[in-house]
């Protein structure tokens, strides 16, 4: 057993696992603003029960975040103190930010909204609940700022082998920061919209609180095309240019080019190999990644031939990013066709008999949270070799003092925490959703 390979994985899975709950809980937050402003501003008691119903699945999901969440920061001091030591001054700027600016202010005003119905006005409601989407994204920021920092790093200087602080501003809104906040805002708002729209659709099937179910899926529909869009272009589109120009061999392990080339093609399918580097079965646009990528069809893009073999993924990880990165894509135009085609039904008149629709829809309801992990997976693993881009190496960063088998019985112990820890989600997550949200004649 190695101790490095094993502490990659149990940070792997650890977070993971958390990552579950975020990508819906800020999706889901800003669904909840729709829904209580629908409430207040019509007046309406459908809404309300709506808004009501998806609250209390919220503030579950909410809750197994921060559990889960607390678990990762350990790590740093356990198995990666070489990591912790290295950039210790310039990371806990942005976590200690996010605790102080977000957390405490998405936790307070979610106590707010959770206990403050029936005792404060239906304006103040709205606003608790819009400071509690505000704090979500507010705190995304902070952490996704620390983590651009690992892919692009700026504001600092090296002394005593150690990175430090130069510039606070620089450090934070280093060149990769913009582009992944956004991308990932986008796509936890798919996933928060399919959260909806899947437990919504069935709701329909089983009849239950049919009036406010309606709603919440029209209203899930439209966030759901609208945010799958955005996550294609602009934010997509952008993010990945912004890569292939400050990080040109993950790009070219993402994207599957091992040989540098002019008028590069977008490669839509493929089965990767990787000894050697090969794709088969290619289903490819000529000079379209070219054209995306630099807006010249005739560009020249970099492949990993032109980067030193220690310094770009290799073997399982390679096939990994370009698998992992693929995947996510895939899944990105499956939820444009599966919510414009809903929009398209429910425009018509005839989604609420397409029982096929709203079956598909509700099996549909994790795959954003697939995507979301699939496109950590494709960021992390894709700049493989190094933890820190160009600065420190995956595998200096790891405790020297950690054996094996001490990371193993964590993992073990960790596995079974988080087990438990799911499956009572899910079961009090189903409890919830099977008692549906009520009709006009039984709600309060």
């Amino acid at each position: 057993m190695d101790a490095l390979w094993l502490s990659r994985l149990q940070f792997g899975l650890t977070v993971g696992f958390h990552f579950i709950f975020p990508s819906i809980s800020m999706g889901l937050a800003w669904l909840l603003v729709i829904f209580e402003g629908l409430a207040w501003w019509r007046r309406d008691e459908v809404w309300e029960r709506c808004a009501r119903f998806f609250g209390k699945l919220f503030a579950l999901t909410f809750g197994a975040g921060v559990a889960t969440g607390i678990v990762m920061e350990f790590q740093f001091g356990t198995n990666w103190a070489a990591y912790s030591r290295f950039v210790g001054d310039i990371f806990g700027a942005p976590l200690a930010a996010e605790v102080v600016f977000a957390f405490f202010l998405e936790s307070s005003f979610l106590g707010l909204y959770l206990f403050g119905r029936g005792r404060i006005s239906r304006a103040a409601l709205w606003l608790s609940v819009l400071v509690v989407a505000i704090g979500a994204s507010v705190s995304a920021f902070w952490i996704l700022a620390a983590n651009s920092w690992q892919q692009t790093p700026a504001g600092f200087r090296l002394e005593a082998g150690r990175a430090v602080l130069s510039s606070f501003s620089d450090a934070i809104l280093n060149p990769s920061t913009w582009q992944r906040f956004f991308h990932t805002l986008t796509a936890s708002l798919v996933a928060g919209a399919f959260f909806s729209g899947g437990i919504s659709a069935w709701l329909v099937l089983k009849e239950r609180g049919v009036d406010a179910a309606r709603r919440a899926l029209g209203i899930s529909l439209a966030l759901g095309l609208a945010a799958s869009l955005a996550s294609v272009y602009p934010t997509g589109h952008v993010h990945a240019s912004q890569v292939a120009r400050t990080q040109p061999a993950k790009f070219a392990a993402i994207e599957g080019v091992y040989e540098s080339t002019a008028r590069a093609p977008m490669v839509l399918f493929a089965v990767p190999t990787t000894r050697p580097p090969e794709l088969h079965a290619v289903v490819e646009i000529p000079g379209l990644l070219s054209w995306l990528t630099f807006g010249d069809a005739d560009a020249s893009v970099r492949g990993l031939d032109s980067f030193p073999p220690d310094e770009v993924p290799q073997g399982a990880e390679l096939w990994l990013a370009f698998v992992s990165f693929h995947t996510m894509v895939a899944l990105g135009m499956y939820f444009i066709a599966l919510t414009g085609l809903g929009l398209l039904l429910l425009w018509r008149r005839r989604l609420w008999r397409a029982r096929w629709y709203l079956r598909l829809l509700a099996l549909s309801t994790p795959l954003p949270v697939a995507a979301c992990q699939l496109g950590w997976i494709a960021a992390e693993v894709g700049r493989q070799p190094w933890i820190v881009q160009g600065l420190l190496k995956t595998g200096q960063a790891a405790s020297d003092s950690v054996s094996a088998g001490e990371v193993l019985f964590s993992i073990l112990l960790f596995g079974v925490l988080y087990a438990l820890l799911g499956a009572a989600w899910l079961y009090l997550l189903f409890s919830k959703i099977r008692s549906g949200p009520g009709s006009a004649e039984v709600s309060q």
